[in-house]
């Protein structure tokens, strides 16, 4: 079966579906009532693929499975996949396979050499396996450009890309509570709506490449904000402050934010856990310097951010959560935040 969208230039794509030998018989009668409407997406006539079963990953699955979605799921360490198997998701060995089972592919993994392997590797590749009409969700946060590269090599294939990089971390993940940006054919964006919206909230950014750069953008302001909670920590520390009382003092104010919320506690309590690594913030922030660079914009923030994150991955702590630049400032001034054995810090 197929949807019949309009896309940008107002002439009809297929996507979605196209009739596989391997479908079940209501499929053929889906296929005869959309002859005269469009049906929604939902779990009776739409298969799912997902790429990436890490610390987001994982539950964005189970909630696609919770809500009766047939989902293939693949990820280079199986055994990250092994709950969302036990939860009734199916195995696929390579990112083809899972693509050639689905009629939508969502991904999301670490790098951009990730992202192109993934969906763009001409043997393995997402792509390589997904039939005519079908779908790819890239929900990385990756490079604009390779964003737009990939919507073009969807569009050749007979398929079609949306870009959709995610905001909100392991907690926004968890609860469904995630910001999605999206970049991409808005119509399509809308039929998948229901989709998105078991993971969170999807705002429909526009081109190809839209969603990344609003990711990237988000990246930015969460980096100046995490360089502002974890300066603001010091100082009160270095004045004599109760540190509790302080956070919770200024969480009301103009100073609340979400970083704030999400990792003011975690901070207090040397919780380093990550909800999104030090690493892939990393990634990000160089990404945000790279457009910089072909916009000619000179953004002093990111950068003072991206050179304290970088002294993380230096002392080897990459692998903590964003909320560990705690550390990177208490080496820069001689301090600790930590509480002693009595309690008190």
């Amino acid at each position: 079966m197929m949807f019949i969208l309009p896309n940008h230039s107002g002439s009809l794509i297929r996507t979605l579906i196209h009739k596989a030998p391997t479908r079940p018989p209501h499929f053929a009668a889906n296929l005869r009532s959309m002859a005269t409407a469009v049906d929604a997406v939902s779990p009776s006539n739409t298969r799912l693929g997902w790429i990436g079963t890490g610390v987001m990953g994982r539950s964005m699955c189970a909630h696609l499975i919770n809500a009766g979605y047939e989902l293939t799921v693949f990820t280079r360490t199986s055994s990250k996949a092994q709950e969302l198997i036990s939860m009734g998701a199916k195995w696929a060995d390579s990112p083809r396979s899972v693509s050639s089972r689905s009629d939508v592919v969502f991904s999301i993994v670490g790098y951009p050499s990730d992202v192109r392997h993934v969906i763009l590797d001409p043997d393995s590749g997402a792509l390589a396996g997904l039939r005519q009409g079908g779908v790819v969700v890239d929900m990385t946060t990756s490079d604009p450009s390779l964003a737009v590269k990939i919507h073009s090599a969807a569009t050749s294939a007979g398929c079609s890309a949306i870009d959709a990089p995610v905001s909100g971390g392991d907690r926004g993940a968890r609860n469904a509570a995630l910001s999605i940006f999206a970049g991409g054919d808005e119509t399509l964006v809308q039929r998948l709506s229901p989709i998105f919206s078991l993971m969170g909230r999807v705002y429909y950014m526009g081109a190809p490449g839209k969603g990344q750069f609003t990711k990237l953008a988000n990246q930015i302001t969460i980096a100046s904000t995490m360089v502002g909670l974890c300066e603001g920590l010091v100082y009160a520390h270095k004045a004599g402050l109760n540190l509790e009382l302080y956070l919770n003092a200024i969480s009301t104010g103009a100073a609340g934010s979400k970083s704030l919320d999400l990792y003011g506690s975690r901070i207090m309590n040397r919780d380093f856990d990550p909800g999104f690594y030090v690493n892939h913030f990393v990634k990000d922030l160089g990404i945000c310097l790279k457009e910089c660079q072909n916009m000619g914009l000179a953004l002093p923030g990111l950068a003072l951010s991206q050179q304290l994150y970088l002294s993380l991955k230096a002392h080897r702590e990459g692998d903590l959560g964003t909320q560990a630049l705690i550390l990177a400032l208490e080496r820069l001034n001689n301090v600790s935040l930590q509480r002693s054995s009595t309690g008190e810090l």
